[in-house]
């Protein structure tokens, strides 16, 4: 079993189509499906189930596949630790983040750090939460923002960049609308617009509204934050979401206001893995991070 082996498996595996595996690695497709063959007969085991011209891998295929998604993650890292020691300020970072962190918080801090490291790279994912923390505890990525940090994980350390309050978002019309804040008790008759079940924001504002004694009342679910915004201007419901993500995309025909007893909050931070080193161009992110919203709050106190 060879490199190339495994290089050309985890294509195939990827894109369940010999074809199109070779044509990314502008190598003929005969040879493609000879080195499958070969990892194949070593292994003594069928990694792929024909289909046509498709394939998918087979249950052990499945196991082996994860297997070796780790073990190139490893070589991928020593690989980008060797030349990044010699300069780590024009090496990558791979970073995984949520929606609700896309529009305003990552692009601002990566912003910053390329005016101090302008040769600096970046590879981005959105993922949902629980994507976010498989995806750092897996080896896929080494840091993930995150929002709210994780209950402790055994393999995870988690650094608090800053605390942001959840607000109130209405249409502009609402009775509530030109009040200065809002409490969460006002809302209780109010027809919400949340995300659907299995989101951590979700949940967020369920405890919430149940912490003082009631249930929302959903009429609308949406995808994702911007969804959200569209059912709010569009009169159908109102909404809690973070304040950042409303920063700079207040939707037309809305109001933001705070919310008071309660005020809701979040926490947003760092992830990265107990058993693994960042690489060190990582790790200059990961510092200036810290160091970014430590002197922003400094600022914000300043107020």
């Amino acid at each position: 079993m060879d490199f190339r082996q495994i290089r050309y498996f985890m294509e195939v595996a990827n894109r369940e189509h010999v074809t199109e595996a070779a044509d990314n690695l502008h190598v003929a497709q005969s040879s493609v499906s000879r080195q499958i063959v070969n990892l194949e007969s070593e292994l003594g085991v069928d990694l792929f189930i024909r289909e046509g011209r498709r394939v998918r891998l087979t249950p052990i295929g499945k196991i082996f596949y994860e297997r070796m998604k780790n073990a190139m993650n490893v070589i991928d890292d020593a690989r980008r630790e060797v030349e990044e020691y010699l300069d780590p300020e024009k090496g990558t970072i791979r970073i995984t983040f949520p929606i609700s962190l896309a529009a305003y918080t990552l692009p601002t801090v990566i912003y910053a750090f390329r005016l101090r490291y302008p040769e600096a790279k970046f590879q981005l994912k959105q993922a949902l939460y629980r994507d976010l923390i498989d995806g750092v505890v897996k080896g896929d990525f080494n840091l993930a923002l995150i929002g709210p940090l994780p209950l402790e994980e055994k393999k995870l350390q988690r650094k608090i960049l800053f605390t942001e309050n959840i607000v109130a978002l209405l249409p502009i019309h609402h009775r509530l609308a030109k009040k200065p804040t809002i409490k969460l008790q006002e809302l209780v008759d109010e027809p919400f617009c949340l995300l659907p079940e299995g989101f951590v924001f979700r949940d967020i504002v369920m405890d919430a509204c149940q912490n003082i004694g009631f249930t929302p009342n959903v009429s609308f679910e949406g995808d994702d934050i911007d969804a959200l915004k569209g059912l709010v201007s569009a009169g159908l419901g109102i909404a809690l979401m973070p304040e950042v993500t409303l920063v700079d995309s207040l939707p037309r025909s809305t109001v933001k206001i705070p919310l008071v007893e309660p005020s809701v909050t979040r926490t947003v931070g760092v992830i990265t893995p107990k058993d693994r080193v960042l690489l060190p161009t990582e790790k200059l992110f990961y510092e200036f991070l810290q160091e970014f919203f430590a002197r922003l709050d400094e600022f914000n106190q300043s107020f």
